[in-house]
């Protein structure tokens, strides 16, 4: 978004002097990912709130600067949980560094988002961030113990992705109306905001994982599959699946035996039911209740790219 352009550079310039360290593999793993090409909305999202509102310090900066570093030291401990091959469409930092290494500097970069949070003088504002940490924490854990489960309801999964996505989102969003002063009708339509962006964000990943898209997701299609991880194209169509299919589901999930034609199998069970098209329609409906959040704002500019935003997050399916 070239309105935030300012600011997001000096964003970028904090994160590089945050990942700083006398300890040489820190920054040189950090930077591995940090640097490698992500679209850095959710810093995004607080620095567009912040001047959506008028405000005209520098806290917002050290406060996106934090959601960054969180949402980096998330990406980092993934992908040692699942084992992961690619991410951005590079190498995974476990596998060029391995997991111990990758974990660690994941602790280092909570670390600093914890020392930025600070920076910003907020005591609100730090509480926000800090609980979207222990919660995207929690998220992760309820996932893990949803993995080969084919039994999880499509409910079940929407509140794992309220917790690990979209509650680093919503509070990205949040932060924002808090240093400004703003009023709490304020700050519930911003964390309503970007709660329903992550929603759609996630979903739509959901769905380009067996779209046959990996240069946008840069990851490999089917890793969700490979995984056997129940995301929610797979739970509608488990919702709906014949005796057939459901064995195949167990075959492939709980059971964990693949071969190179299952996913192309799955792919296609998932189209038989309307599974991907149910996915990004309800991307597209919690997108819409991410702009439809935003009206108790004057309309500006600020306002409008924020709605741009969320039109953004959806169309990467298309």
């Amino acid at each position: 978004m070239a309105l935030a352009g300012n600011d997001m550079a000096r964003v970028e310039t904090l994160l590089t002097e945050r990942m700083g360290s006398p300890v040489a593999l820190i920054p040189e793993l950090a930077n591995w990912l940090v640097n490698a090409g992500g679209k850095r909305i959710r810093p995004l999202i607080t620095v567009s709130a912040a001047r959506m509102l008028g405000y005209e310090g520098d806290g917002h900066l050290a406060l996106a600067g934090a959601v960054e570093f969180i949402h980096t030291a998330t990406l980092l401990h993934d992908d040692v949980v699942d084992d992961s091959a690619l991410r951005r469409g590079k190498e995974s930092a476990n596998q060029v560094w391995g997991n111990p290494h990758s974990v660690l500097v994941g602790d280092f970069l909570f670390a600093q988002a914890f020392t930025l949070m600070v920076d910003a003088r907020s005591l609100d504002a730090l509480h926000v961030l800090s609980r979207a940490a222990a919660i995207i924490a929690e998220g992760e854990v309820r996932q893990l113990s949803m993995v080969r489960d084919i039994a999880t309801s499509r409910e079940a999964y929407m509140e794992v992705i309220d917790a690990k996505t979209a509650a680093l989102f919503a509070a990205a969003a949040r932060v924002s109306p808090i240093l400004a002063g703003r009023p709490k009708a304020e700050e519930d339509a911003l964390n309503t905001y970007g709660r329903e962006l992550g929603l759609a964000f996630q979903l739509v990943d959901d769905a380009l994982d067996y779209g046959g898209l990996a240069v946008i997701l840069g990851k490999n299609t089917g890793d969700d599959f490979r995984e056997g991880k129940i995301t929610l194209p797979v739970a509608i169509a488990l919702e709906r699946a014949s005796d057939k299919e459901r064995a195949f589901w167990q075959r492939t999930f709980v059971d964990g035996d693949q071969n190179e034609a299952d996913l192309d199998e799955a792919i296609a069970i998932l189209k038989r039911h309307g599974a991907l098209d149910e996915t990004l329609e309800a991307a597209r409906g919690h997108a819409q209740n991410a702009r439809s959040a935003l009206s108790v704002f004057p309309e500006n500019d600020w306002s409008q790219a924020l709605s741009a935003l969320a039109g953004f997050v959806v169309d990467r399916a298309y």
